[in-house]
């Protein structure tokens, strides 16, 4: 841009009657002169220090000591330091809540201009609580963004009040998560005094650890903390962490912090694994290696559960049949005979259903097996199967479902999968008559 324009510009200015607008506009001429290589560029910010002594209001005096400040920092002068502390020094005369109001001002503007250890430094001086540290954990997080772990473990330890200091707290944890500095978040951690702070600060960690590849040892001490976590939140970090460290094989060590909790804390977890893990049959077979009892049917009926409700899958075989080979429980037996007569595993389907021993679970069993070998065309097969069932009762409805879906085979060209509804129903009927 010409020369003379800038000249123009500056006696422009002059004719502007409101002071602190015309230290701005000068101000801001020098900015735009500096981008454009102007040398006269300090003669419009000696106008603009002249413009602003004249001010009479001596709060629009600081606030046009900050507008100068603001432009001469962009223009890379090391004078605008010196011009910002002129006007805290100024501040720092006013009353509150001016005062604070007017720090808080200056605190901004420092951010805005990545002139953060200014900021900190003007920031301490602001009495109001909530004023205050709202700024440090703007500083905070300005520190985080840039990796000064120092600077920002020093404020942390500035903010004393609640809920600040633990807000800032977390901040950090997040920040050393992603650095992998997982004894520096431990460290933060240990120091949080609320549970629900704690519990917060855990929640974060548990998001992280499910989708990082963190060592082993690491992972424990995090479980111990929320071990010693005595809430609803605790036990819901617990068992994130813990149905993590399970989908990634750990089995062995949340076998043994199982151990030290109660039944309906170690089924939740227990559940909570198998729905993480539910495609990754090796995993699901490993966990039901550590269960014994009526947790392991409660589990494992629950998997096959889990399984029945989704198309099956062969990589699931050794699976169900490993579940069967374990139990003499009617109910898990009728299950692990649907999934292997869904496979089309006929012999080893036949097999299980063979050892269910009451008439109503047999049914189901002797039911799947029929139905499956109907969808593959096998009508013998499915008669076959259906008068495997000795009752009177259950055996002479059984025969007849079969004998109707052979029907609605034919007659439709597909079949319904929904014996084990009609057996609900028919067993309601002969339970009230």
């Amino acid at each position: 841009m010409p020369v003379d324009v800038y000249r123009e510009a500056l006696r422009l200015a002059s004719d502007i009657r409101d002071k602190y607008l015309r230290a701005v506009t000068y101000a801001k001429i020098g900015y735009y002169m500096h981008r454009a290589k102007n040398p006269g560029y300090k003669t419009a910010f000696k106008y603009a220090f002249t413009a602003t002594a004249s001010i009479e209001n001596p709060v629009l005096m600081v606030k046009a000591l900050m507008e100068i400040g603001t432009y001469l920092e962009r223009t890379g002068s090391k004078t605008a330091r010196k011009v910002f502390h002129q006007a805290y020094e100024s501040i720092m005369a006013f009353p509150l809540p001016l005062r604070d109001d007017l720090l808080e001002e200056l605190a901004i503007k420092l951010l805005e201009l990545d002139m953060t250890d200014d900021a900190l430094f003007y920031v301490t001086d602001i009495d109001d609580t909530v004023k205050r540290n709202d700024l440090l954990l703007k500083i905070l997080r300005v520190y985080l963004k840039k990796g000064n772990m120092r600077k920002a473990k020093l404020i942390i330890e500035q903010i004393d009040d609640e809920p600040w200091h633990s807000i800032g707290a977390i901040e950090a944890i997040k920040e050393h998560l992603k650095r992998e500095e997982f004894g520096s978040a431990i460290r933060i951690l240990s120091e949080l005094k609320s549970e629900y702070w704690l519990g917060e600060a855990m929640k974060e960690v548990a998001v992280y650890l499910k989708t990082s590849d963190v060592p082993k040892a690491t992972y424990e001490k995090f479980v111990e903390i929320a071990l010693s976590m005595s809430s609803e939140t605790g036990f819901d970090v617990l068992k994130s962490l813990l149905v993590g460290l399970g989908n990634q094989g750990e089995l062995e060590f949340v076998a043994r912090i199982l151990e030290r909790l109660s039944l309906s804390a170690r089924l939740s977890i227990l559940r909570g694994i198998v729905e993480t893990s539910l495609d990754r049959a090796e995993i699901l077979s490993h966990l039901i290696d550590s269960l014994e009892g009526s947790e392991f049917e409660e589990i494992t009926g629950f998997i096959l559960d889990q399984l029945l409700s989704k198309p099956v899958d062969e990589k699931y075989e050794p699976l169900i049949k490993k579940i069967g080979n374990r139990t003499n429980d009617d109910a898990l037996l009728v299950k692990v005979t649907t999934y292997l007569a869904k496979l089309g595993k006929f012999d080893d389907s036949l097999s299980f259903a063979q050892r269910v021993r009451g008439h109503y679970l047999r049914s189901l069993a002797f039911g799947s097996i029929a139905v499956a070998k109907l969808k593959v065309g096998d009508i013998d097969g499915a008669i076959d199967a259906a008068l495997e069932v000795k009752d009177s009762k259950w055996g002479s409805w059984l025969l007849s479902e079969i004998l109707t879906k052979i029907l609605e085979l034919q007659t439709e060209g597909r079949l319904e999968e929904n014996i084990e509804e009609k057996a609900i129903h028919q067993k309601i009927i002969w339970e009230k008559h």
